[in-house]
């Protein structure tokens, strides 16, 4: 299988968007391979090898007992993997609603090891790795680089003020510029789908606050992260994900949803299988490596991963395009790692437990999913005995 596009036409949207919006036919309909026994993990030939989860350190029984309470609770779950020590050890998948980005009904539909999900915000992350090979190619300078100098174009908006935003700062979510996403009034992330340049839209922002102290939700950083990718790399976006990413750990079945002017929607739009998210989550425990290769530089993984700027959301902080967070494990002061999407997509990280656990569901907009996603991460780190 081939990485996969999802982008019409100018031509189409102009006669289509507005049925696409309408009816959500984004959202393609996938067959689903055969499933194992409720929570056993199946073997496709992509790359995973299984283990039991009692060898693999867990009570197995209690393991079982979460995993069926999440799967068949009230919650509109789609899917679950877990992994530790490389191996998968549970996965379950379920019929629920689910629309696709920017679509206003759900439908319900099959979801299995070959279906696609939405990732929504899991793409960020997966732009901070991307950014990382990057700067390993040499095509991508020192992260001090004032953003706004890599589009000599926007000299009108190059202020003294807008030239202190660093890469960095767009990394962390902290540029200082007035930004609205989500909620009501001004969505400044639903603009982007149609700006012809998103970049020039986030500079012409307004300082709010000074670049590098204040952490606001931003999605327009990582659209301006992913213009920098195409401008340091002379890559498209998507080109370089397949070389460099996606491909080195065999992951082919994939999407970038793209915008109504053909870009790939950087902060949004990937799609992919939730045993390819486990992947990612492998990559990143092992320090950038996959099966022997090294395919993110591990000083990359140490950097992104290190609390850089507190939320301001009691026991989260942020990295680079990385959520981070405590967590208890039978008394042992721990800490976790993810990559957050809306409606349920997770990639957990817990290193010191070596393990992963990845999410997909449709509980778009409501608040509640990310307390339940994260007692669901407690439940089963809680199974492991040793």
């Amino acid at each position: 299988m081939t990485a996969r596009t999802s982008h019409p036409s100018l031509l189409s949207w102009a006669l289509s968007g507005a049925l696409i919006l309408l009816t959500g036919i984004l959202v393609p309909l996938r067959a689903q391979v055969p499933e194992a026994p409720h929570g056993v993990p199946v073997l496709s030939g992509d790359g995973w090898e299984r283990a039991d989860p009692a060898s693999s350190g867990f009570d197995a029984q209690r393991l079982r007992s979460v995993l069926a309470a999440m799967m068949d609770g009230g919650t509109n779950m789609h899917g679950v993997v877990i992994e530790r020590h490389g191996r998968l050890v549970a996965e379950a998948y379920r019929r629920g609603a689910d629309k696709s980005v920017y679509s206003l009904f759900a439908f319900n539909r099959d979801f299995g090891p070959s279906v696609l999900h939405d990732t929504r915000s899991v793409g960020k992350s997966v732009v901070s790795l991307l950014v990382g090979i990057a700067r390993q190619e040499g095509g991508l300078g020192d992260l001090s680089t004032p953003a706004i100098d890599l589009f000599p174009e926007f000299g009108d908006l190059a202020t003294p003020q807008r030239r202190a935003i660093k890469l960095t700062d767009l990394l962390t979510m902290s540029s200082g510029l007035d930004w609205h996403e989500g909620g009501r009034g001004r969505d400044d992330e639903h603009r982007l789908f149609w700006k012809a340049s998103p970049s020039r839209y986030v500079f012409s922002r307004p300082i709010a606050n000074p670049p590098g102290q204040t952490w606001v939700y931003n999605s327009g950083g990582v659209a301006v992260l992913a213009d920098v990718l195409l401008r340091t790399t002379h890559t498209p976006l998507k080109d370089f994900a397949r070389r460099a990413l996606f491909e080195p750990l065999g992951i082919l079945d994939w999407e970038w949803t793209s915008d109504l002017h053909g870009r790939p929607m950087a902060f949004t739009g990937l799609r992919m299988r939730p045993r390819d998210l486990a992947k990612l989550g492998r990559l990143v425990l092992n320090r950038g490596r996959w099966q022997g290769r090294q395919i993110v530089p591990a000083d990359w993984i140490v950097a992104s991963l290190q609390p850089r700027i507190d939320t301001g959301i009691p026991g989260f902080q942020y990295g680079y395009l990385w959520w981070l967070g405590p967590l208890d494990w039978h008394g042992r002061k721990l800490h976790w790692v993810a990559a957050f999407g809306n409606g349920g997509q997770r990639i957990f990280l817990v290193p010191e437990l070596d393990l992963t656990v990845v999410t997909t569901a449709g509980a778009y907009g409501d608040p509640k999913i990310g307390p339940r996603l994260l007692a669901f991460l407690k439940d089963v780190v809680s199974t492991l005995v040793e």
